[in-house]
């Protein structure tokens, strides 16, 4: 489609799930972690959040049903874990129109795995490291789902169905 920052949400065929990964060099502990809003790459975030709630608002909240989030591990702590926290409130303003300030973790760390249930939505997170899922190296990962129409992101994470071997 282009260039993220010019695509328009309201005009592109409504799909059920967009995933997105933000750059991670403003979130990555190798980098300076200048943060989601003020790092120049990182910040593309919020340009998938605006597709999404473009769309959204097109086809009266029914598309997309999913968003499904990756990104490094350097997310929980960078800014000292307030750019996870707007992660999560950003995706929470959009699947509820508007929400209440999502809180930092007790003791201010982020546990590697958790989830958020609101009325009729739900986001959930959890770190996966790649080696357990074929590719021969690790690489960290936080996998976040959000369920904009119902309360199925921790289902989706967390239970491992069907699954072979050591995960």
């Amino acid at each position: 489609l282009g260039d993220v920052t010019k695509i328009d949400g309201a005009s592109i065929d409504p799909v059920d799930v967009i995933t997105f990964g933000s750059p991670c060099q403003d979130l990555s502990v190798a980098g300076k972690q200048t943060g989601i809003r003020d790092g120049k790459r990182s910040s593309l975030f919020f340009e998938a959040v605006r597709i999404i709630e473009e769309m959204r608002g097109i086809t009266n909240g029914k598309y997309p049903r999913f968003a499904v989030w990756e990104n490094v591990p350097g997310a929980f702590s960078s800014n000292k874990g307030e750019d996870f926290r707007i992660v999560l409130e950003e995706l929470e303003k959009t699947a509820c129109n508007g929400a209440d300030i999502v809180p930092k973790p007790p003791k201010g760390k982020w546990l590697n795995a958790g989830e958020i249930v609101g009325d009729n939505y739900s986001i959930a997170w959890r770190t996966l490291d790649a080696q357990f899922w074929g590719v021969p190296q690790r690489r960290r990962r936080i996998y976040l789902v959000a369920d904009f129409r119902g309360k199925r992101a921790g289902k989706i994470l967390f239970e491992c169905e069907g699954l072979r071997g050591d995960f």
